[in-house]
């Protein structure tokens, strides 16, 4: 019994590793009123401990799905090929390579009607860092930032058709629930960085999983004429989904309503 035990154990050990699947949801809030914005479903796929597909729906209050996301990380865990779209002004935007670790290509259009306006980047892929691969940034570079060191990247902005330079740096640790949080700060690099926005991400000291987000989001206003700024939680880490979850979000039809009451 123990040999046969044994023999089983060795097979399945030589069989590939199987892609897990994740759900964790994010709640966007506006940071002044702390009302209710929008929902954020993510799908993540893993294949031995690294993301390979990321599949986002953004919810009104009602649960109206009116956005879309898809990353796919095969080609750079740090600078993802991605595609977004938003049912509510026809705005799309992304980034995408000819071949696995080519330069990038940012994208966008502003709406229904309007034509695609793209454009290469000159960063090597190795430099270049897009939308959710910040998230990795973050964990790669976890212990000079915790150390309190600065740490640049470029990161790819394709409403402006270029990368930027940023830089990131620790801010106060705090307690965001039942965990300890290292928070860090991005900004643009120079004397831009004094007056231009910023972005505030906490991550859990031991976990090291993204708790919350507050700064211009990925998303427009309303009526499109700016950027939403937005505080996103995570309040609950993430759980196994099941593959029909992957299916229903990436076929689900997209609606226009109102993030804003």
């Amino acid at each position: 019994m123990v040999t046969r035990l044994l023999a089983f154990a060795l097979v399945l050990a030589a069989l590939p590793a199987q892609a897990a699947l994740t759900f964790e949801e994010g709640v966007a809030r506006d940071p002044g009123s702390l009302a209710l914005l929008y929902r954020e479903h993510h799908l993540v796929r893993r294949a031995d401990g690294k993301p390979t597909e990321r599949l986002v729906i953004y919810r009104c209050a009602d649960g109206t799905p009116f956005a879309r996301k898809r990353v796919d990380y095969r080609g750079s865990v740090l600078a993802p090929e991605f595609s977004f779209e938003d049912a509510r002004q026809g705005y799309r935007e992304g980034l995408r390579r000819e071949s696995v670790g080519g330069v990038g290509t940012v994208w966008v259009r502003d709406g229904v009607g309007e034509s695609e306006r793209s454009a290469t980047l000159d960063d090597p892929a190795a430099r270049l860092v897009a939308d959710a691969g910040f998230d990795e940034f973050i964990r790669r570079h976890w212990q000079p930032l915790v150390a309190g060191q600065s740490v640049p990247l470029r990161f790819a902005v394709p409403s402006r058709l270029q990368s930027l330079g940023f830089k990131v740096d620790r801010q106060d640790p705090q307690q965001l629930g039942q965990e300890q949080a290292e928070t860090f700060r991005l900004r643009l690099g120079g004397v831009l960085g004094w007056i231009a926005p910023h972005i505030d991400v906490a991550y859990g000291r031991e976990s090291r999983r993204l708790l919350r987000f507050e700064g211009l989001s990925n998303l427009r206003s309303d009526d499109g004429r700016s950027q939403l700024v937005a505080r996103i939680e995570f309040p609950a880490p993430a759980v196994q989904a099941a593959e029909a979850q992957w299916r229903t979000a990436e076929r689900q039809p997209l609606s226009a309503c109102r993030v804003r009451a």
